[in-house]
């Protein structure tokens, strides 16, 4: 790696854990205010949420597990007692990040009830969650510190669980990579934003080494990677199976922002969508035409927008004061 090439990452790396730090440091001081008192609608009772099938959408309101109508997005919101940083739901099985100290975490798989199914401690600070289209399999990212081979002090960690079988893939840093065609080994790889193909094995993820990141389609139960293509972070895989929304670093450089894209597996043609602005967020597919994805402003508050997914039409402000949206199918 160049001299040039470390002191980007680095700065990439930098302000992607502060504005994590800030985030997080804005939730806390918001642990405070109750769900009723945002400046959303709200009914903010527990025994009314649940992850059975409907028109709604799921998301994080005022550092908690919260829905609302996929009709009325910007309408009364149904507030669970739940605490998380991030949720996503699919086919029943809701995973939450649940905070249990300043800096501790559970990633918290519940039933459509919000009954707990397991708890597993996280290390280090929330970034990404996902569930299977079947909600067999559940993924989650984390920000660490510590790794010897980063001089920027933190690194990512991301771990599968089949919640069928109970096998645990803590860190997808012990699967054996092929890249670019040959068996690849180094100490500074890393992994983030999984996303999962129908059959509960495959799935698509970034990796990132020696400056470059890649998409990269993993095999669970051979404990594989293989990469695809450069500059793809973060993807999501369409529910047909087609295509691929991922965030896209502008001139391959993390430190100018990213434009949110979509990438059809077929052809490996990428379409840049109608949002421009820089998006760093693992963005969610609302049906086969339309996504969405969290959105702060300069003073890191989040809404939840969308915008259509073959790079037509204008985004829209989908939930006000909200983040880490998924549709309850």
């Amino acid at each position: 790696m160049t001299q040039r090439t470390r002191i980007t990452v680095l700065v990439a790396a930098a302000a992607v854990l502060a504005a994590v730090a800030v985030g997080y440091i804005r939730l806390a001081a918001d642990r405070t205010t109750t769900a009723g008192a945002t400046s959303n609608p709200v009914t903010a009772t527990a025994d009314r949420v649940t992850l059975a099938p409907g028109r709604r959408l799921l998301v994080v309101s005022d550092r908690h597990l919260a829905t609302v109508s996929r009709d009325n997005p910007g309408g009364p919101r149904t507030v669970a007692q739940l605490e998380c940083v991030r949720v996503y739901v699919a086919a029943g099985t809701g995973v939450c990040i649940r905070p249990d100290s300043p800096w501790s975490y559970h990633l918290v798989v519940v039933d459509r009830q919000l009954r707990h199914k397991r708890a597993i401690p996280v290390p280090g600070l929330p970034n990404r969650a996902r569930v299977s289209a079947s909600g067999r399999m559940v993924a989650w990212t984390t920000f660490v510190g510590g790794d010897s081979y980063n001089s920027g002090g933190f690194s990512t960690r991301t771990g599968i669980l089949d919640t069928r079988t109970g096998v645990l893939a803590s860190t997808l840093e012990k699967f054996a990579v092929t890249r670019e065609g040959r068996p690849y080994q180094a100490a500074d790889i890393n992994f983030w934003g999984v996303t999962f193909t129908a059959d509960d094995n495959r799935f698509y993820a970034t990796m990132s080494t020696a400056g470059r990141r890649y998409l990269v389609e993993g095999d669970f139960a051979a404990r594989t990677v293989r990469t695809l293509k450069e500059n793809v972070e973060c993807p999501s895989l369409s529910p047909d199976g087609t295509r691929i929304a991922f965030k896209q670093a502008i001139d391959a450089d993390p430190t100018r922002g990213w434009r949110l894209s979509v990438l059809e597996l077929a052809s490996m043609r990428v379409t840049p969508l109608a949002e421009t602005r820089s998006i760093d967020d693992q963005a969610a597919w609302l049906d086969n035409t339309t996504l969405a994805y969290t959105v702060r402003d300069s003073s890191g508050d989040p809404d939840v927008w969308s915008t259509p997914a073959d790079g037509s039409g204008t985004p829209r402000l989908l939930v006000p004061g909200a983040e880490s949206p998924a549709a309850i199918g």
